[in-house]
């Protein structure tokens, strides 16, 4: 028997975990009876997906009319005959996890329920228990019973006996699938015997009647039970069997007067933990909308552990067991239960715990989620499915709270319980806290068994299985995704994987069965990309691309691969795969291309000797050679073939790979040194410019030396340490070696230092000092050895030649600081360095005379001249023109003058002397003595500063010499020239600074006027234009003396001689159109050159003229209209006069030239002379007077169109002013027109309440709200007689508002005992209150009025006397009278003609 329900146990597991999730055809709900149900080989031959989706014809069976999951309450609404509209799914798949649950459908036993619903009557699901067995609960009162197979096995009940308990509201299988008790919604329960299908117990005095059965378990006992009502109460249920009757005894665990209980969870062990001590201890987990509480039913009640729960009101508390291993320590591990409970977004986790006879409790971990839970389940101890409330099932692990998948099952259409919740079929007696949150329970409606999910929907039953860790991976490989499914692979091999299932073994023999799977999987991608995948057409780069993204791949995974066996990982990448792409000849290239980034970055350091054949053939067909070299330092010189890789370095100059496999492979350091010395040497002695290669090799050989003397291998690494000394000895003995090995007989002494020397000499000192500097040199043979190789060098470079200047300085700069750093250690005749200052300061050699500076500089910062005289070296660098040697020297003695004088006699840092200059006058550490010194200097050479950087000059006597001016322009004045780039300096460097830190005397700005119309007559104009430090008339007769006519009409101007200087530019036009109707007339040819002379003409007319008009333009405003008549007409005369003289000379071109002009001053000049005055000047000069119309009707009708123009602006203008003006007269009257309310009820001043007025006085209001008898305000100064009339104003508000300008911070208030105002305490802390008079309070009355007369002077004038004006303007435009449009322009008294007037446009304030 055992054995039975252990197969039907497997089967229902193995039927259950099904690979697609499909539907019956509408077609099949209409068989009579379901014959031939599917059985697990068919469901498990399916082909698998992805996620779960649905084809049209078979949306009718999950999804009622709207598409919502549909509850209990709503059932009718399934049988509407609306269509149905598919709706999106929101699956969420994270790649590095892929799909984890498979969900799938039990096709037969939906089929069959649905089949009962048609057939029977027996209603929609609503409930479900499984076990081995699965069982639904329908509407009508019906147990549907299926085996492992979905056959139907039991119907239990009848719709009689569904009549009368109502629906089927709760089941429960017990541990071995004898028995099944089922609640229903009117609060029966029954108890069934699944081996025979025979009806055992029928209790009805278990709970109080009247409540919905909303859960009943079965616990470890099979006697035992219990059940949660729609009350909010919990019984336990005790099953015996006495005398051959069968009974049933209730106990109450929980009463809903307490709390009212919604969900409950008993403690069931499993086969794995048949030994636990908690098998003696019945533990039952019950819920509540405030708490969770854990008691033990056995041996005795007893509440153990209590937690509070909080949540929205719409949310129910979930419950989950579930036995979790659990690390105590690193060698000790536990199994014990976890309880996973929470309400709303919350989730706890506690562990239960048996410790010494008594049970603990321990918080383990707490969740919070971002959405709403109404479902939780284990799969496994590590993995925890949530349903939220928007039917999604979301995957998490519980360890590290990372979600592993969301899946979207609202086509399921969950069954909810909330009619059971409501207690609907017992007359809805549950509280409103209960049904509001009963309307998403679905406890009975999402089960979990042997880590598989099943979910009740109204019209089939959903399976969720975990996949396995190979299923997994196999979905990937069936979607074509295998880069996808070798990641899966990847983390399953490196641990990090989620929710794995399916890998046993230990840790060793998991890892081996991931790595063969990897390996297979990873050939499979290769034939794959090879093939199928493959490009069929295309460019090659469409291949090579393809390729590109193959390889890395395959190479990535195999070196993964390889950490455990490198071996392996070789016999696969270069044996299999490459003979795989070796096939193609693009694969091959692409492949061994990418090798290269490994192989530099340390990761494959080992190759086939086969492959890296073939790989250094690539490339070297490429030309890639640098490549080549790259890869080779890198490798392992073992794999390599030796012969055929040094070949090849010598071919191409390859000298790092070169020196790599000597040093690597035959531990010679010595050969490469000596060979590559020999190729520099031959280089050297061509006497040839040195090519860039030549110069690498030099720089190559440089740094090889020195990583050799510093124990480093070249170019990574280091040297073994057992041949560090060995090395450094040998690279230091082939250096400084006599002779080479085949030396001729001309060969020079030290034939490889007078190389390197040769070469750098200031480098391969570097490597010296740097080899000096290892330990070996302290000991004595140490030091010896360094003083030999001092004696060589002084040798090699000081007793023979060959060697320039900057070499010996290098040299001597080298011992210079080597003897400093190695007192007494390192001996060298101080006589030498004395010939040496006098071979690099020598006055008759002017042959690198920057490189021996240079040289000497560094001798001298090095310490190598202490001992020569500072006077003599001061004058052998005087001599040899060595500023920045004397600048060093005046510098230790601080003679800054003669740095200055340094500065200037360097040509090359003379833009220097400024920032020196500033730097000593500005700066600290510098005396008084010393800044007047160098200003002394700086004076001195003021002409050579000018000449360098006049601006710069300038700005240094502004900023830093408080000197006047006026002495410097005197000292100056012999040189104009000079004085004029100083001046201009000094006028740029302020309009740059924007400020004007020192006074500019007029006489200086007049005496730069002078220059400039001297040197730079163009600039004077801009210059009067942005300046006014200078004097008018002085300036005036500057510039009438340099006839800078312009420059003189712009000051004639300034003064207010608008006819003097309107009289002086029009000379100049008149000039200049007689010399443009000159050459007109002389224009017979109509050369190229002439046109352009004559377009260089016209443009200087049309300059002179725009200037004019400008002139008038600014001024008409301010004259009357004869003055503005005698400046504009023969403005037009002039331009009038050559066309009268000339209109028979000229050609149709030049006329139209001439009447631009003409039409210019006309259309600039109607803004200010009548438009029939202009006309009829125009209509009686004898230029147009005469001939047709055509000729004038353009000046015309642009004359007409400007006029409209300024018509039209006017009115709009005077429009948008009237509306204004009405807007704010609107406002106003409406503030007026508002009724005031005062504060109070008295006198603000008296005090005594307005009822008591006497009949003369009378009491006035203000807006403010204060009021006050008019006498009292009198008293207190608030009314002040202006031009005769009364000026009322609140003295309250008046006395505050002067409080408030002096900032004293107080308050006034007014006492009702007296009509004088006094101090009251102030409303501030802190402030002080001192008496004080009405006179420092408020002014006078004659002050008062002095006030308003100086307000009423600077008034301007009105909106409304605005408005006036330009009505007045408009009447006489629109008479039409030539008298009356005059008039317009001819009163002075108009406030339009008032050169002060403005036209504020702004909008007025908003009056509340």
């Amino acid at each position: 028997m055992a054995k039975v329900k252990q197969d039907e146990a497997q089967g229902l597991a193995e039927g259950l975990g099904l690979d697609e999730m499909e539907q019956l055809d509408d077609s099949e709900f209409d068989l009579p009876e379901v014959m031939a149900t599917p059985s697990l080989e068919s469901i498990l031959n399916e082909p698998d997906d992805d996620s779960f989706n649905l084809d049209e014809q078979n949306l009718d069976i999950f999804q009622d009319a709207s598409g919502e999951t549909a509850s209990l309450v709503s059932l009718e609404s399934l049988a509407s005959d609306k269509p149905l509209v598919p709706k999106k799914k929101a699956h969420i798949q994270y790649a590095s996890h892929g799909s984890i649950l498979r969900h799938v459908v039990l096709k037969g036993v939906s089929a069959q329920v649905m089949s009962a619903a048609d057939r029977v009557d027996a209603g929609m699901p609503t409930a479900m228990a499984v076990s081995h067995l699965i069982a639904v609960g329908t509407s009508h009162g019906l147990i549907l019973v299926f085996d492992p197979k979905q056959v139907l096995k039991w119907c239990l009940g009848s719709t009689a006996v569904g009549a009368q308990y109502g629906a089927v509201s709760a089941l429960s299988i017990n541990h071995d699938c004898t028995r099944l008790l089922s609640g229903f919604a009117k609060g029966q329960i029954t108890m069934w015997d699944l081996t025979a299908g025979k009806l055992l117990r029928t209790i009805t005095d278990a709970h109080p009647p009247g409540t919905a059965v909303l859960h009943i378990k079965f616990t470890d006992d099979p006697t035992l039970a219990v059940c949660c009502d729609s009350g909010g109460s919990v019984f336990e249920l005790s099953f015996k069997r006495l005398m051959g009757m069968r009974t049933c005894e209730s106990r109450c665990l929980f009463s809903g007067a307490r709390g009212e209980v919604t969900a409950i969870e008993p403690l069931l062990s499993t086969d794995s933990v048949q030994d636990h001590p908690m098998k003696e201890v019945s533990l039952l987990a019950m819920a509540s909308l405030s708490k969770m509480l854990i008691v033990s039913l056995k041996p005795h009640l007893k509440v153990l552990f209590a937690h509070p729960l909080k949540g929205e009101p719409t949310t129910l508390p979930v419950l989950a067991w579930q036995f979790v291993m659990i690390q105590i320590s690193d060698t000790t591990r536990i199994v014990d239960p976890v309880i996973a409970f929470g309400r709303g977004n919350k989730l706890f986790f506690f562990q239960v715990s048996y410790q010494e006879d008594e049970i603990k409790f321990s918080a383990l971990q707490k969740m919070e989620l971002q959405y709403v839970i109404i479902a939780v389940t284990w799969v496994n101890s590590r993995t925890l499915v949530l349903v939220d409330a928007h039917e999604k099932v979301h995957v998490l692990d519980v360890r590290t709270e990372e979600e592993l998948e969301v899946i979207d099952i609202s086509d399921v259409q969950l069954v909810y319980a909330s009619s059971f919740f409501k207690s609907l079929a017992t007359g809805g007696n549950v509280s409103k806290a209960l049904a509001l949150a009963g309307e998403r329970a679905c406890y009975n409606s999402v089960v979990s068994f042997s880590n598989q999910l099943l979910y009740l929907g109204t019209k089939s039953i959903h399976v969720m299985t975990i996949r396995t860790w190979m299923e997994r991976i196999d979905l990937l490989v069936k979607q074509n995704k295998y880069i996808e499914a070798l990641a899966m692979a990847e983390s399953f091999y490196m641990g990090r994987a989620r929710a794995v299932v399916g890998l046993h073994g230990g840790s060793e023999k998991r890892t081996q069965i991931i790595a063969d799977k990897m390996l297979d999987l990873l050939l499979t991608y290769v034939d794959v990309s090879m093939t199928t995948q493959c490009p069929a057409s295309g460019k090659i780069e469409v291949l090579v691309e393809h390729y590109q993204t193959v390889v890395p791949v395959c190479v990535d995974y195999c070196l993964l691969l390889g950490r455990r066996n490198a071996t392996l990982m070789k016999d696969i990448l270069f044996g299999g795969i490459y003979d795989r792409f070796c096939q193609d000849p693009i694969a091959r290239g692409v492949f061994l291309e990418c090798l290269e980034p490994y192989i530099l970055n340390d990761n494959l350091r080992s190759v086939t000797p086969q492959v890296m054949k073939d790989f250094m053939e690539h490339y070297q067909h490429k030309g890639l050679l640098q490549n080549i070299e790259a890869c080779i330092v890198h490798m392992d010189v073992a794999n390599l073939d030796v012969h055929q890789v040094v070949v090849m370095c010598w071919l191409h100059g390859l000298y790092d790979a070169l020196i790599y496999i000597y040093n690597k492979g035959m531990q010679d350091y010595i050969t490469p040194l000596e060979e590559l010395l020999r190729v520099l040497q031959s280089a050297i002695k061509s006497s040839k410019q040195l090519t860039d290669d030549q110069i690498k090799l030099g720089n190559k050989l440089l740094v090889y030396i020195s990583c050799c003397l510093a124990g480093r291998a070249y170019p990574l690494g280091d040297i073994p340490p057992t041949l560090v000394d060995t090395v450094k000895s040998e690279v230091f003995k082939c250096v400084t070696t006599l002779h080479t090995k085949d030396a001729s007989e001309g060969e020079q002494t030290y034939p490889y230092l007078r190389t390197l020397l040769q070469f750098d000499t200031r480098e391969f000192l570097n490597v010296l000092a740097l080899a000096f500097e290892e330990p070996e040199f302290n000991t004595e043979d140490g030091m010896r050895q360094r003083q030999r190789i001092v004696d060589i060098l002084l040798q090699v470079m000081v007793e023979s030649v060959g060697f320039t200047p900057t070499q010996v300085g290098c040299l001597f700069t080298f011992l210079a600081r080597q003897m400093a750093r190695h007192e007494n250690s390192i001996l060298v005749n101080r006589l030498l360095f004395e010939q040496v200052l006098e071979f690099l300061a020598s006055p008759e050699d002017d042959s690198r005379h920057e490189e021996r500076q240079q040289a000497l500089l560094e001798l001298l910062n090095a310490g190598g001249l202490q001992q020569v005289d500072e006077e003599k070296l001061l004058s052998l660098a005087e001599n040899a023109r060595f500023y920045r040697v004397c600048e060093l020297m005046y510098e230790k003695r601080r003679d800054f003058d003669k740095i200055l004088a340094c500065y200037l006699r360097d040509a090359a840092r003379r833009q220097q002397v400024f920032s020196f200059i500033h730097t000593v006058m500005t700066a600290y550490g510098y005396s008084n003595e010393e800044r007047n010194a160098v200003h002394r200097e700086a004076m001195t050479q003021l002409e050579d500063l000018v000449s360098i950087n006049s601006k710069k000059t300038a700005q240094l006597v502004i900023t830093d010499f408080s000197h006047s001016l006026t002495e410097i322009v005197s000292k100056l004045d012999p040189q104009p020239v000079v004085l004029y780039d100083f001046l201009q300096g000094m006028f740029d460097s302020k309009e740059q600074m924007m400020k004007d830190p020192v006074s500019t005397e007029p006489s200086v700005t007049e005496k730069y006027i002078d220059l400039m119309c001297k040197y730079n007559p163009q600039g004077v104009m801009a210059f009067l234009k942005n300046n006014d430090t200078y004097r008018l008339e002085e300036t005036l007769q500057i510039c009438r003396k340099h006839k800078s006519l312009e420059a003189t009409a712009y000051l004639l101007e300034k003064a207010g001689d608008v006819q003097g200087a309107f009289n002086i530019m029009k000379e100049t036009l008149v000039n200049k159109v007689k010399a443009l109707s000159q050459l007109m007339l002389s224009d017979s040819s109509n050369t190229p050159t002439q046109d352009s002379q004559t377009q260089v003409a016209v443009s200087s007319v049309q300059t002179i003229l725009l200037v004019i008009i400008q002139i008038l333009q600014r001024n008409s405003g301010k004259m009357k209209e004869e003055e503005r008549e005698a400046l504009w007409f023969p403005l037009m005369e002039v331009m009038l006069a050559p066309q009268r003289k000339h209109r028979d000379s000229l050609s149709q071109e030049q006329i139209q030239a001439y009447k631009d002009l003409t039409r210019h001053v006309l259309n600039s000049m109607m803004g200010y002379i009548a438009l029939p005055a202009i006309l009829q000047k125009i209509m009686q000069d004898p230029a147009y007077n005469t001939g047709k119309f055509g000729e004038i009707r353009e000046l015309l009708l642009g004359m007409l169109d400007t006029y409209n123009y300024e018509q039209t602006l006017l009115k709009t203008t005077n429009s948008l002013l009237s509306h204004d003006l009405h807007w704010s007269l609107c406002n106003l009257k409406a503030a007026v027109n508002k009724g005031l309310v005062p504060r109070q009820e008295d006198c603000g001043v008296c005090g005594q309440h307005f009822s008591t007025t006497e009949e003369q006085d009378s009491v006035i209001v203000f807006s403010c709200g204060h009021a006050y008898h008019t006498s009292c305000l009198q008293s207190v100064g608030g009314c002040h007689m202006i031009q005769g009339t009364p000026n009322w104003k609140c003295s309250l508000c008046n006395v505050a508002r002067r409080e408030a300008k002096t900032g004293r911070g107080r308050t006034l208030s007014w006492s009702s005992a007296s009509t004088a105002s006094k101090q009251v305490e102030p409303i501030l802390s802190g402030a002080v209150s001192h008496p004080r008079s009405d006179d420092d309070t408020r002014l006078s009355p004659q002050q008062e009025l002095s006030y308003a007369q100086f307000q009423k002077s600077f008034r301007g004038p009105s909106r409304m006397a605005i408005l006036a004006e330009l009505k007045r303007a408009t009447k006489y435009e629109s008479s039409g009278k030539p008298q009356d449009q005059k008039k317009i322009f001819s009163s002075s008294s108009s406030i339009l003609q008032n050169e002060n007037f403005q036209l504020k446009v702004a909008a007025p304030p908003v009056i509340e």
